[in-house]
């Protein structure tokens, strides 16, 4: 028997990355996961590849109305939720005197928007679990941001802060609400859009300034940020988790 056998979730940017391993982590372990993320063949090809415990919902979680359609096919389909995890993420490099309206709007949307607008929608699918919990997926770039990604640090502060607010509103419904704090994961999804120009500059520069440790690393294994999570969604429910950080031990 799996460690969440009976247990429904939810997981924001599953059809590639991350999202995808955490998805199978979740699955491995018995749960039946909705996988949201825009219509693609990744996402096709996610589910086709998770069996029947994977149900692949289209969605742009920068978007209310889409959130609240894919919701109303959770619950037609599963019939209630018991896990959330928030972790579509994109990051963009640019100096802030040169990021366009768009490349704005897109990372304040999906990484911070798209968290309160899925958290909005699930809360009465959450509240009917009586073991609900919310993973919120952020970043050490709250602590430090990087050079050149001044949006994306405040986009994963503001998450952090609303994370802290969501805790205190929904204790008493027996949810549990954690930040999950990334350092750098290796081969992560985030950096997909960087050209490698930009991206040799960018850990030129960071290198420079300050942030030498984490340009040097070889980054967390997506395997270990899978376990994590699972670790803290299988904690007793006598116990809950503010934050959890995890970063690298070594280059």
């Amino acid at each position: 028997m799996g460690k969440l056998d009976g247990r429904f979730a939810a997981i924001t940017g599953a059809s590639r990355g991350m999202g995808r391993r955490f998805a199978e982590a979740l699955v491995s372990e018995g749960a039946t996961v909705a996988l949201f993320a825009r219509p693609s063949d990744k996402l096709d090809e996610a589910a086709a590849i998770l069996g029947d415990r994977a149900l692949p919902v289209a969605c742009d979680v920068s978007d209310p109305e889409s959130v609240r359609a894919a919701f109303a096919t959770v619950e037609r389909v599963f019939g209630g939720l018991d896990i959330l995890v928030n972790n579509a993420g994109v990051s963009l490099i640019s100096k802030i005197d040169e990021v366009s309206d768009e490349d704005v709007q897109s990372e304040v949307g999906i990484n911070l928007m798209g968290p309160i607008y899925m958290c909005r929608s699930a809360l009465p699918l959450l509240r009917r679990s009586g073991r609900a919990d919310i993973i919120n997926i952020s970043s050490e770039a709250v602590k430090l941001p990087w050079p050149s990604q001044s949006i994306y640090a405040a986009t994963k502060a503001g998450l952090e802060a609303f994370t802290t607010g969501l805790r205190a509103e929904v204790r008493r419904d027996l949810i549990r609400v954690t930040t999950l704090r990334s350092g750098y994961v290796s081969g992560g999804e985030l950096a997909r859009h960087w050209s490698e120009e930009k991206t040799a500059e960018f850990f030129r520069v960071a290198a420079e300034t300050g942030h030498a440790r984490l340009a040097g690393t070889t980054g967390i294994s997506p395997h270990s940020m899978a376990e994590a999570l699972v670790a803290i969604l299988t904690l007793p429910r006598d116990v809950d988790v503010d934050l959890i950080e995890l970063r690298p031990t070594a280059p």
